[in-house]
């Protein structure tokens, strides 16, 4: 398996749509979306979700069939996104994460991660940020692996009375 990242605009909507699909039939508990909120949503959702401003909006695709991204279909793999936090310029925040379960323990997490946060530095952030359900331990380990720690801060509450644990990395140094 070759992976390359590919950015996606609200033109490419097409392509993300199965992507994000597959994520939320995969772990519902893991977004803040849900499956059926978005199975049948008309194009312009998509795009819109896709026009987040400011955001970086990235699909890990798989290129052993087609050397290059644009050269034909493409198998998807995973994806993540940044979006700057709009009180903090000096803050992205990591949403959408997901890899494939046949494609985990692959780097595909860490390159989508890495991107992001090389995206987020070159934008002027010194930090990233994401949150992350308490008992998703693979993504919490995954996330733990490529730089980042759990924070104080109090994460979004959960149907359950819990809350997200929130992570961040920090960006100091980076291009």
């Amino acid at each position: 398996m070759t992976i390359a990242l590919r950015r996606v605009t609200a033109d490419d909507w097409a392509v993300w749509r199965p992507v994000r699909l597959a994520a939320l039939a995969d772990a519902p508990a893991a977004f803040g979306s849900r499956l059926a909120d978005w199975e049948d949503a008309p194009e312009h959702r998509w795009r819109t979700r896709l026009s987040l401003p400011g955001a970086l909006d990235l699909i890990a695709v798989d290129t052993a069939e087609h050397p290059t991204v644009d050269a034909g279909p493409v198998r998807a793999v995973g994806m993540a996104s940044g979006v700057p936090d709009a009180d903090d310029p000096r803050r992205v925040e990591l949403i959408s994460m997901w890899v494939a379960p046949d494609e985990r323990r692959r780097g595909v997490a860490r390159a989508l991660i890495d991107a992001v946060a090389t995206w987020a530095a070159e934008q002027g952030a010194r930090e990233l940020v994401l949150a992350v359900v308490p008992d998703n331990t693979g993504a919490r380990e995954t996330y733990a692996r490529t730089g980042f720690s759990v924070t104080d801060e109090p994460g979004e509450a959960l149907p359950d009375g819990r809350h997200e644990i929130v992570m961040r990395r920090d960006l100091e140094g980076r291009p």
